[in-house]
């Protein structure tokens, strides 16, 4: 297990489980959602989270994804490489169809991993999203993706940035 310290806020232990043992989940100005957090996951296992707007789901899996800091407790989970965070509003970032699936690698990490496009557009399929590749021009053609794709189509898109990466 790695301990990552926080400067007296909450602390992180990398594990194989997700356990938040008396984490506290805050607002984005600092109001308390939650006092004390307290669950567990472990491989295998499954959990629905549900309720309210602004009852703290999606600050939750901020603070899970090390989005936003660990502000009391201890946060147990795995490393940032095993988990895959995919927010309400997925992050579209500037540059090419091929940058928006293999976020957040570069174009480097994609030729050093031995992938091709023929591997996306597969991706693609999986989330009917491959219409794509010709209606924008190619995998190359940069445009700014939050404005030209639907909701579900970055929905989708993010569900294939899962795939592609495979945590």
């Amino acid at each position: 297990m790695k301990l990552i310290d926080m400067k007296n806020q909450g602390k992180i232990i990398i594990s194989d489980n997700l356990k938040f043992e008396d984490v506290p989940i805050l607002s984005p100005n600092g109001d308390v959602l939650v006092p004390k957090m307290n669950f567990e996951i472990r491989p295998g296992m499954n959990l629905m989270i549900s309720g309210p707007n602004g009852c703290g789901k999606s600050s939750l899996f901020r603070i899970m994804g090390q989005l936003w800091p660990v502000s009391g407790g201890v946060l147990h989970k795995p490393s940032l490489e095993a988990i895959f965070y995919i927010p309400q509003r997925p992050y579209l970032p500037n540059g090419s169809l091929r940058d928006q699936l293999i976020y957040p690698h570069l174009m480097e990490d994609f030729v050093k991993l031995g992938h091709t496009e023929d591997i996306l557009f597969q991706l693609l399929k999986e989330v009917k999203l491959e219409y794509l590749v010709e209606r924008e021009g190619g995998w190359d053609k940069e445009n700014d993706w939050n404005d030209i794709l639907s909701g579900g189509e970055k929905q989708r898109l993010a569900m294939g940035r899962l795939i592609y990466h495979k945590p």
